[in-house]
């Protein structure tokens, strides 16, 4: 099978992932994502990593499989409530590496 007849999942699940458990490079202020009323987030992220809580509406981040695209913060900063209170790219041989393109 060639790259171009894979699916996006199939491209991403080629990733290899070294994170950092100790210092996430993405940290999120639940507070200021519970007053935010369009939360962005949830939707933007390629990898589906924020999630709320359906009983108490709190935005959770997993930022392990994180992309470091950049997109939640730009959502965050433009269209959300703040939340990402930090955003850098992980500490040297730590975060994703893309092995097919």
């Amino acid at each position: 099978m060639s790259k171009e007849d894979m699916s996006v999942e199939d491209l991403l699940s080629c990733n290899h992932f070294n994170t950092d458990e100790k210092n996430p490079h993405i940290i999120v202020n639940p507070d200021s994502c519970t007053g935010c009323k369009v939360k962005p987030c949830l939707t933007c992220c390629p990898a589906q990593l924020y999630k709320q809580d359906s009983s108490s509406g709190i935005v959770h981040f997993d930022h392990l499989g994180c992309l470091e695209c950049g997109t939640c913060r730009l959502v965050c900063q433009e269209m959300g409530n703040g939340g990402i209170t930090q955003w850098k790219y992980p500490l040297h041989s730590f975060g994703v590496q893309y092995r097919c393109g």
